[in-house]
């Protein structure tokens, strides 16, 4: 599997190499996709289009994608849904050579401001979009070129046995390490944007004051907990880990990738108080050859049942409220835009960090190092 953030990171790596690859545009796609190559270029897109292209992140990311959204359009519309599964920079490549060989994007909401800025992306038509219209999806994924599709989360993980049956309750508790003794463990830049509002939410702002970050403060509230932190994880996976050898008691983790883990009967939680979320979306690259079927599959995917279909499958949030009319109690309780989670947590600030990354993560490297 290849996690839809590190496919983020990825993609800030791969942006700065579009110009070198703008030849290189052969495409490598798996499971279902295939080369479209005679399928005509052009952004006016088809009326009459049976297929679609989408390009997505692959693993159990995209067969959850088949499962919920693909197999269930093509039955209700008879449109053919075609996958593939490209890095950025041969994606932007393809389109700035004026023939994208994929119709929809499905990528991180944060990557899409990228895109915007490199104008690889048309503005949306929320006209044609009838199931976004008052199905009050968050303003902040309702941009001028993308919409948002599945919420997902960065949240603490602990051992439950390693407290006296004492539970930290929120990330002043993480760095509390007399209250709490033992090993923590961060997300490295490696794997995606340093966790800088876990050390200031630590040190007492309010969730709804974290933006813009005040980098110092958090900087010096990272330097308190820094003699605790045995490793600085750069996959998914290796929070499970730490935590499973007992290497670490607690540690930041992409929330779902302590699932199987826990059902399998290791004494770990989570710790949803001060979960920092981000989403997934869609957006249109410009020169899309089959515009209409895009849009439908888009606006196909926002229906509610569809949106708890998903949730159901892949530990993703809806962004479509009415979702979680549909799901189980036990299934809402472990999705990041669950009603019970949402006033707990915060929206990460796409455009602030797009803005301030370079930086940060410049001075997070001489952080770690010094």
């Amino acid at each position: 599997m290849r996690d839809i953030r590190i496919d983020r990171r990825l993609f800030l790596r791969g942006a700065a190499g579009v110009a070198a690859g703008l030849a290189a545009t052969s495409l490598t796609a798996c499971g279902s996709g295939t080369s479209r190559a005679a399928s005509g270029s052009g952004g006016s897109g088809s009326g009459s289009s049976k297929k679609v292209v989408v390009r997505n992140s692959g693993g159990t990311y995209g067969d959850a994608n088949q499962q919920a959204i693909y197999d269930p359009f093509t039955k209700a519309t008879g449109i053919q849904v075609e996958v593939v599964n490209i890095e950025y920079a041969q994606m932007l490549a393809q389109i700035k050579q004026g023939r994208p060989q994929f119709d929809v994007i499905d990528d991180s909401m944060a990557d899409f401001v990228l895109f915007k800025q490199q104008k690889a992306t048309v503005a949306l038509d929320y006209d044609r979009l009838t199931n976004a219209k008052n199905a009050k999806i968050a303003s902040t994924l309702t941009t001028s070129h993308a919409i948002g599709k599945n919420y997902w989360a960065s949240v603490m993980a602990y051992r439950t046995d390693a407290f006296g049956g004492k539970a930290p309750a929120s990330w002043a508790d993480f760095w509390d390490t007399k209250a709490f003794p033992g090993s923590r463990s961060l997300q490295s830049v490696d794997a995606d944007l340093p966790e800088l509002e876990f050390a200031l939410l630590a040190d007492g702002v309010a969730l709804d004051k974290l933006y813009p970050l005040d980098v110092d403060r958090a900087f010096t509230s990272l330097d308190a907990i820094k003699g605790s932190v045995k490793k600085y994880w750069d996959t998914g996976a290796l929070p499970g880990v730490l935590l499973g050898r007992k290497e670490v008691v607690a540690s930041s983790v992409w929330h779902g990738r302590l699932d199987a883990l826990i059902k399998q009967g290791s004494p770990l939680a989570y710790q949803w108080n001060g979960a920092r979320r981000q989403s997934n979306g869609w957006g249109i690259p410009k020169g899309a050859a089959n515009l209409d079927a895009a849009y439908k599959l888009i606006d196909f995917s926002l229906r509610p049942e569809v949106q708890a279909h998903f949730a159901e499958v892949y530990p993703m949030g809806p962004v479509v409220p009415a979702a979680y009319d549909r799901l189980s109690a036990k299934t809402a309780a472990n999705l990041a835009s669950s009603p019970a989670h949402l006033d707990s947590g915060f929206d990460l600030d796409v455009e602030w960090w797009t803005a301030n990354q370079e930086a940060v993560t410049k001075r997070w490297q001489e952080w770690t190092h010094a």
